[in-house]
């Protein structure tokens, strides 16, 4: 078992979850200082995160800025769509799971004028059809889409999708929440003006903040446009450059841990490397259900390597209750199901977990089963 979830005498269950993640020891330890939110250390901190979060989007600062909100990822979205769409604009939600709906909620809930493209949660968008609507419906002025649904965790085509965006001259937010460290993405080559992602997701921090790297024309641009004060990322962005102060209460703790997870994603060769490793968990959970008889939701072509949603057993003793509890006594935190037209629930493959503990899991899923005489 890995040490760094042994301190003291104590260890933590492993988590193969969507997030919060299992995080390394090192990490912990970060929090165990108390910084000044004027503390000219945590404002040299606070823009050396800036610095490194635009450097692993592959774009300079200038070009894109890198914004921090206090909040979860839920609130950095919530801060874009806010502050981003102006007053008569109109904003295209791409759906094909629960994060997708959360952003059409967000956007409905403050009165933006919306559209949507929605596709069932085991299939990609529709090019084609997202093309014949920028095209036909000139009203819209911001697209937005979620990388990795972690509702089934599949892939979406961002690439192709900010392609056809730039094409008609639209703005473009993704939502890289469960993507962003661990999937290559470059914003410029993505033509993304806005993505977003937070501290407890594939950069091994903890929660408390999300983050925005933001085109910096797209940025400037919306001066008037927010219809929130604390949400204003515009106001956040313009704080955070006069003094590099955050407006309001800073998670400090949660920065200092944030930092040592960007040093230690740097430290195991970055983005390629995390990559990597996700995969070889992945690869190593797959091969093991599939041999104890498990079956994935999405087909293997849209399966990306952060998540995987697997049906549940017909197996009339099979009891999803049951068997999450069992694996929660023995040290593993799996993750309910989110699909709406199946049932299934899902393991996540990412946070400070390697081979070896997907193998430890995969011995116990199999205990479990013999206890409860489920038989694949």
């Amino acid at each position: 078992m890995d040490e760094s979830r042994q301190i003291a005498g104590w260890k933590d269950k492993v988590l193969f979850t969507p997030g919060p993640l299992t995080t390394s020891r090192t990490v912990k330890q970060a929090m165990l200082r108390d910084l000044g939110s004027r503390d000219f250390a945590f404002i040299h901190l606070v823009k050396e995160i800036r610095q490194r979060l635009l450097a692993l989007g592959g774009v300079a600062q200038g070009e894109y800025e890198a914004i921090l909100m206090q909040g979860s990822g839920t609130f950095g979205i919530e801060a874009v769509i806010s502050s981003t769409i102006p007053p008569e604009g109109k904003l295209l939600v791409i759906i094909n799971g629960a994060y997708g709906k959360r952003m059409h909620h967000i956007a409905t809930t403050l009165k933006i004028k919306t559209a949507t493209l929605e596709y069932p949660e085991n299939r990609t968008p529709d090019l084609q059809e997202i093309e014949t609507t920028l095209a036909t419906d000139t009203t819209i002025t911001d697209v937005a889409v979620v990388h990795c649904e972690t509702t089934t965790g599949i892939i979406n085509p961002v690439s192709e999708i900010g392609t056809m965006v730039k094409r008609y001259g639209r703005r473009y937010i993704v939502d890289a929440m469960s993507s962003f460290g661990a999937v290559p993405l470059h914003l410029a080559r993505c033509g993304i003006d806005y993505l977003v992602s937070s501290a407890n997701k594939c950069i091994e921090g903890v929660p408390g903040f999300s983050f925005v790297l933001a085109k910096r024309d797209s940025l400037l641009a919306t001066e008037g446009y927010a219809r929130s004060v604390s949400l204003d990322l515009l106001a956040q962005w313009k704080g955070l450059e006069a003094n590099g102060q955050f407006r309001f209460t800073p998670p400090t703790h949660a920065l200092l841990a944030f930092h040592q997870a960007l040093l230690e994603l740097e430290e195991e060769g970055g983005v390629e490397a995390r990559a990597a490793r996700y995969r070889a968990n992945y690869e190593t959970l797959i091969k093991g259900m599939r041999a104890m008889g498990f079956q994935e939701y999405l087909r293997p072509e849209d399966q990306g390597y952060i998540i995987t949603s697997f049906r549940y057993p017909s197996h009339p003793k099979f009891s999803f209750e049951e068997f999450y509890r069992r694996l929660n006594q023995r040290g593993y935190v799996i993750y309910p199901g989110k699909v709406s037209d199946a049932d299934c629930f899902r393991i996540g493959h990412i946070g400070r977990i390697f081979p070896s503990d997907v193998r430890d899991l995969l011995a116990a899923i199999r205990e479990v089963l013999a206890e409860m005489e489920v038989k694949l």
